[in-house]
């Protein structure tokens, strides 16, 4: 479904960027897949496919995936279109019908109320949205959606996606605006091959796709050879099992393993895989839809490396707790492969059926394919009474956070409870998820009684993760030591390398370096974050040789890490393979020409290949698309500073600031410009606005003293850095900062 996008927010190179899907495009009402060479594959579509496999379709026909999208019509709408109210923030919306169509009465995008048609359904269960036709090729979804739970669950009701949020006409999260525009936000993951389709000159959009919903072929690939494989077999009478086309030669791009039956040893309380999994083909087929993640190439098959077509989003702040808990909604893949589960070989349809969807076993059932129940339903184990919700697996070991309102997702990092982590580092636990009234020491407690010799107290990497994230003392150790376990999950060690500094000690630094040499494709895409940290010439020197790697999210991350490494350090050879690299950089910037944050990145480019004038130009583009984009102002005012013009730059953060006052970076930006001027009353003032504004953010409250001790007031800045460390304990900077005002006089 079309996710409750965020607001956007800072730092500037990520603002915007991955928003609940990432990535999408229109259709067409009569859409067709784009032209093929004739020699490759083509789509053929469902209806083709359910003759030769008919129990696998009658499995999906119904399914979440069937389900994705649909044209709107008195089957597919699940919404109360008899003249049915609702009313938000001054705005009252009607849904009826008139001729058959589907209609919502709203405000527009101008802020009047007119007549909008529903072209499109999107999702069912638990919620179901609609999709509008706006202007150039646009398709916009309702910020209002229909709860398709039953009446005594809740629903059968409208309500509202952010109901928390006014956002009238001209706001990026008003149903017209960018944030719920279905061409950039989830298309891709609800239909079959689709095509974005922007035109950047004509700012509109021509999107295409195979099939309107999830089908057959965005799982198995196009199915043209296959069909062409199974008439010649049927033809010339030779015996194939049509049915599963699992013969290598069968026309199809990627080709499933056979689920391995999971069998228990003697005496062994869990299973274990009959054969070990010979390829992660079906994992990296879910994922694209399954993980938080930006699109960097269209026109992906199936069975594709993840990284050959799209860039994951790491454990990062916003989106996963320190302790790799799922914050915001993620999608699973990134959960899934910190677990125990995913290092013993489980895969997707050990659990979920690939064709409908729903799970092979109902409750415990499902946990007891692999859990002998006579260990892990026992009193002894869950520690509830028998029955009870609390003596669920789930309850402990998938822990569910609610999205969109009404959308329950279970964390499937199928972790123990660790509510001695939430004491000390203020994770979430199961425990008192369900037991709200109590703290977080009773259960760890509880926890540490009832498994004397559990992980209850042992080392876990969301300490280190923790740290990394406070840059708390000892930090870059920690986050080193974790990048280079073997034993720790890839996308663990990657995180852990994204939060090295270089600088901060040898440690980090060497952990860079060898992990840009990682086996691992993730660890080398964390490394690469890191390491622009170090200085041009070892960052030079250890990533080279990723702008050939055979993955095109680290060709794209080492050329964007390596683009403002003086020309003067490069061999010839190498200086080309970074203009090859930047040119496919380009091209995924490309497919987010819609998008502000895409300009903002062609805006650092050209600011690294030292075009000013050409950064200028994107800053405008990225104001064209989105007036509201607070980066592209600050962004613009930074570059006055860098060309000489420091004046102009005070027009630019006053207009960043009159669009989001509640924003921490625009007055520390202004601030600073103050401090240049010379203004140290006003500065003082905007400065102490950032640091109240991002407490959080321990550089805005050093900036906020300093500005206070040069005004000559040291016991007030003392008392801030005070203040500010109690809330950063261990923060270096912030330490340095306090014993050298001691020693001043």
């Amino acid at each position: 479904m079309l996710a409750r996008p965020a607001r956007p927010a800072l730092p500037w190179l990520a603002a915007l960027a991955l928003l609940a899907c990432e990535r999408a495009a229109e259709p067409a009402p009569e859409a067709a897949p784009p032209a093929e060479p004739p020699a490759t594959a083509t789509f053929v579509g469902a209806a083709r496919c359910a003759g030769c496999h008919a129990s696998e379709a009658s499995l999906w026909r119904g399914s979440h995936h069937d389900l994705a999208m649909q044209r709107a019509s008195s089957e597919s709408v699940r919404g109360d279109f008899s003249g049915a109210r609702f009313s938000h923030a001054g705005v009252t919306s009607t849904f009826f019908v008139r001729d058959g169509r589907f209609f919502v009465n709203t405000d527009g995008p101008d802020g009047a109320l007119a007549d909008f048609e529903v072209a499109y359904t999107f999702g069912a269960e638990p919620l179901q949205q609609y999709l509008v036709r706006l202007p150039g090729g646009r398709f916009q979804a309702l910020a209002v959606a229909w709860d398709t739970r039953p009446a005594r669950a809740g629903g059968q009701r409208w309500f509202r996606l952010q109901p928390g949020e006014r956002a009238p006409a001209g706001d990026p999260l008003h149903w017209s605006g960018l944030g719920l525009r279905w061409n950039t936000s989830c298309a891709e993951c609800h239909s079959t091959e689709l095509r974005k389709g922007y035109d950047a000159v004509r700012d509109a959009y021509d999107t295409r796709f195979a099939e309107v919903d999830v089908a057959c072929e965005a799982c198995h690939g196009p199915g043209s050879r296959h069909v062409t494989w199974a008439e010649t077999a049927a033809a010339s009478g030779e015996r194939r099992d049509l049915a599963s086309g699992e013969s290598r030669d069968s026309g199809l791009g990627v080709r499933f393993e056979a689920r391995a039956p999971w069998v228990f040893a003697p005496g062994d309380a869990i299973a274990r895989r009959e054969r070990p999994l010979a390829s992660h083909a079906e994992l990296e087929t879910c994922a694209p839809c399954h993980a938080r993640r930006t699109t960097l190439r269209e026109g992906r098959r199936p069975g594709e490396p993840f990284l050959d077509t799209h860039r994951p989003a790491l454990l990062e702040p916003g989106l996963y707790e320190a302790d790799g808990q799922m914050r915001d909604e993620v999608y699973v893949w990134g959960s899934f492969l910190q677990s125990r589960m995913f290092a013993a070989g489980v895969t997707c349809s050990d659990c979920h059926d690939p064709h409908s969807l729903a799970l092979r076993a109902e409750g415990d059932a499902l946990c007891a394919q692999c859990h002998r129940p006579a260990v892990f339903a026992a009193e002894t184990h869950h520690w509830h009474a028998a029955g009870s919700t609390g003596s669920a697996c789930v309850a402990c070991h998938l822990p569910a956070r609610t999205y969109m309102e009404i959308d329950v997702r279970h964390d499937h990092s199928f972790r123990v409870p660790r509510p001695d982590l939430s004491v000390a580092i203020g994770t979430p636990n199961a425990c008192t998820d369900c037991h709200a009234d109590r703290p977080a020491a009773w259960a760890a407690d509880a926890v540490a009684r009832w498994f004397p010799d559990g992980r209850s107290g042992t080392p876990h990497y969301g300490v280190a993760l923790d740290a990394g994230r406070r840059r708390r003392p000892g930090a870059a150790r920690a986050l080193a030591g974790l990048a280079s376990d073997p034993a720790v999950p890839a996308v663990v060690r990657a995180t852990a390398l994204s939060l090295l500094d270089a600088g901060s000690g040898a440690d980090a630094s060497d952990a860079l370096r060898r992990a840009l040499a990682d086996a691992d494709p993730l660890v080398r895409l964390g490394a690469l974050e890191g390491a622009r940290t170090l200085e041009p010439g070892a960052r030079l020197a250890a990533g080279v040789k990723l702008l050939r790697d055979p993955r095109l999210a680290i060709r794209i991350d080492a050329a964007r890490a390596l683009a403002d490494v003086p020309a003067d350090h490069w061999q010839p050879a190498d200086r080309t393979r970074l203009a090859a690299a930047l040119g496919e950089l380009r091209a995924a910037l490309a497919l987010d020409a819609d998008r502000p944050e895409a300009h903002l990145t062609l805006a650092a480019l050209a600011l690294a290949e030292g075009d000013p004038d050409a950064a200028r130009r994107a800053y405008e583009r990225a104001l064209a698309l989105a007036p509201w984009f607070v980066p592209a102002y600050v962004n613009l005012a930074d570059l006055e500073r860098a060309s000489g013009r420091d004046a102009a730059g005070e027009a630019w953060l006053r207009r960043a600031l009159a669009l989001a006052p509640e924003l921490a970076e625009p007055h520390h930006a202004l601030g600073l410009w103050l401090v240049r001027a010379g203004r140290l009353d006003e500065a003082e003032a905007e400065l102490a606005q950032a640091a109240a504004l991002a407490p959080e953010d321990a550089r805005f409250a050093l900036v906020h003293a300093l500005a206070v001790e040069a005004q000559g007031d040291r016991a007030r800045a003392r008392a801030l850095l005070e203040a500010a460390l109690a809330r950063h304990p261990g923060d270096a900077e912030l330490e340095a900062a306090l014993a050298e005002l001691a020693q001043k006089p």
